[in-house]
């Protein structure tokens, strides 16, 4: 958390804001956010540069500033992006100060990298190629593309011994899904989340596809999931939690049978189940 939809709202709503200004002022008050990379290094490689293209791939809002010269955002567990917000507002960690085109140039927009428990990070990358290989190497196919078919990810299941929810939090096989929308995914698929991977069916599998791209798309409808510090940039909370079919939901009654659904521990993370619509494997 923030998983794909929280990361991709935030784009969405700040790229009309950023793209075509550029950065006059950069200051990193937490030097940790891009170690081991020198907070100076990163500063004067991005101030006085316009902003030509706000990006997302999984987890990482990546910045296009002029000359190909990329800033890799990737917000962990509490990390969020504010824009104008109050002079007091806490746990900042970086500042950045963006021109105003209509105001003739003048710096009048502040954007702050807010992270209470400190594990957001920044990173650059110096060229198209560069940010391409630094990307690939982390990251695999993107749910919400073309390229995400029920014959692809069959393809990616096989020999995986692997619980299907590790496999899902697994980001160098599918970008952005991390533990809230895994757990909503495989309800939807109606399959348990300690199912070894490879032993998925072509049917099964073709239910998760879509059970996938419903959780990301109705998170991405209510503007992400707020359940810890997650806002919008303008601070306003995301909606998703209110949607949660078994996430968060431990001991109350299925939507869909009544039965409890149990909390657990799987791939390391708290995980939600009805295992009456999600029938737990007999050997693991």
């Amino acid at each position: 958390m923030p998983e794909l939809p929280e990361v991709e709202t935030i784009r969405r709503r700040l790229a009309p804001l950023v793209e075509g200004r550029t950065l006059r002022e950069m200051e990193i008050v937490d030097p940790r956010w891009c170690d081991p990379l020198d907070p100076v290094a990163l500063i004067d490689a991005l101030v006085g540069r316009r902003v030509e293209r706000l990006d997302r791939r999984g987890k990482y809002l990546i910045w296009e500033g002029q000359d190909e010269v990329f800033l890799l955002m990737h917000l962990r567990m509490t990390g969020t992006v504010l824009y104008d917000p109050a002079p007091d507002t806490p746990y900042v960690r970086v500042r950045l100060t963006l021109d105003d085109p209509p105001s003739g140039g003048q710096a009048g927009h502040t954007l702050c990298f807010c992270d209470p428990r400190r594990f957001g990070t920044g990173e650059l990358a110096f060229g198209r190629p560069a940010l391409d290989d630094f990307l690939d190497a982390r990251l695999g196919i993107e749910p919400l593309g073309p390229h995400f078919t029920s014959d692809h990810l069959f393809t990616l299941t096989r020999g995986r011994l692997a619980p299907i929810k590790a496999f899902l939090l697994d980001q160098r096989r599918i970008a952005g899904v991390g533990n809230i929308y895994a757990n909503e995914a495989l309800f939807r698929a109606q399959i348990h989340p300690l199912r070894p991977a490879g032993q998925l069916k072509r049917k099964q599998i073709a239910a998760l596809r879509d059970g996938v791209v419903g959780a990301l798309s109705a998170g991405l409808n209510a503007g992400g999931a707020s359940i810890d510090d997650f806002r919008h940039p303008d601070g306003v909370r995301g909606a998703f939690q209110n949607e949660f079919l078994v996430h968060g939901r431990g001991g109350e009654p299925c939507f869909v049978c009544g039965r409890e659904i149990r909390r657990f521990v799987a791939a390391g993370r708290g995980t939600y189940a009805c295992e009456r619509c999600q029938v737990r494997p007999r050997v693991l």
